[in-house]
């Protein structure tokens, strides 16, 4: 059994209304059925603000506004990637409290989630 050794940062946020927070429904990797904050990986020579938009946008389907950074935190998670690979993850996460533009979260699939819901 091969083992892959990873660090991923990302950008989250912490979107709340009505005493509810968005959430989203992770389709693959370490998280896969979990529900996380949306967010994702931030891409080479990306702003973690723009890839916090740019994940927001893709995952729960809303814009921000009154983006504020909150906190950060690192995570190491090891999981069965298949049947002969193991992935040993370092996930340091930037997290930020906004306001989503609009209340209407996208509930559809995309290639990280299986859409967003107010919890």
């Amino acid at each position: 059994m091969k083992t892959i050794v990873k660090t991923n940062i990302g950008a989250y946020g912490v979107i709340i209304h009505d005493d509810e927070i968005a959430l989203v429904k992770k389709s693959k990797g370490a998280y896969k059925g979990k529900l996380d904050l949306p967010g994702g990986k931030i891409e080479h020579e990306e702003d973690p603000v723009k890839t916090l938009k740019r994940e927001v946008s893709e995952e729960a389907g809303v814009s921000l506004k009154g983006i504020k950074i909150l906190d950060a935190y690192s995570k190491n998670v090891v999981w069965l990637m298949d049947d002969d690979t193991i992935e040993d993850l370092q996930q340091i996460g930037i997290i930020y409290t906004c306001e989503a533009k609009t209340l209407i979260l996208k509930h559809s699939p995309d290639k990280d989630s299986d859409g967003a819901d107010w919890y």
